[in-house]
């Protein structure tokens, strides 16, 4: 039992902090928390078996935090995402405005208007008196973050469908946008 958790507790540990860093959205940093939780789980046995009970009350306070993870982003933030999501769904059956949750405007892929994935938001802009959106950072290339190239693109030129933003722009044409850098972008 000591060797299934001396490999189990560092493999599960990098697994989820992998799955939690990368950041794909409530569900899956949930799943990434109940591995956290088996990680954790798996220390606290360690220390338990190799008599080192601060490895083990340190894993103890672990799984308990884990365990809010997993109902932070498993139970309260997937109703609050699925809930955004009804509003967007139902708007649509209704005369007015179509509604998109915000929040989406941080994670969604750009896509041209041939329909070629051109990069993911990081973020936006917008006015603080009236709330429209002026403009979105987009990230192009890299991998976490390591050489992408961020790039600014109108909210005029684009549009939330579903879980995408829709540009109207050719992927040619955003990839003359001016870039922008990480620490300095622009007020207009």
């Amino acid at each position: 039992m000591e060797q299934i958790a001396s490999i189990a507790a560092p493999v599960c540990t990098t697994i989820a902090a992998l799955i939690v860093a990368s950041n794909f959205g409530a569900r899956i940093t949930g799943y990434g928390f109940i591995v956290f939780t088996l990680g954790s789980v798996a220390w606290a046995l360690l220390g338990l078996m190799t008599g080192q009970p601060n490895l083990l009350w340190q894993n103890v306070v672990l799984t308990a935090l884990n365990l809010f993870g997993i109902w932070r982003w498993l139970g309260r933030q997937a109703r609050i995402e699925e809930g955004a999501a009804v509003a967007a769904q139902e708007s649509r059956g209704v005369p007015g405005k179509d509604l998109f949750p915000v929040s989406i405007l941080a994670k969604a892929t750009l896509v041209s208007s041939e329909g070629q994935e051109m990069g993911h938001c990081v973020d936006a802009m917008a006015g603080c008196r009236s709330g429209k959106l002026d403009y979105l950072v987009m990230s192009e290339g890299g991998v976490g973050g390591v050489g992408e190239t961020l790039r600014r693109i109108a909210w005029a030129d684009c549009r939330v469908e579903g879980d995408e933003v829709r540009s109207v722009l050719a992927s040619s044409q955003f990839r003359s946008l001016q870039e922008v850098e990480p620490d300095h972008w622009p007020a207009r």
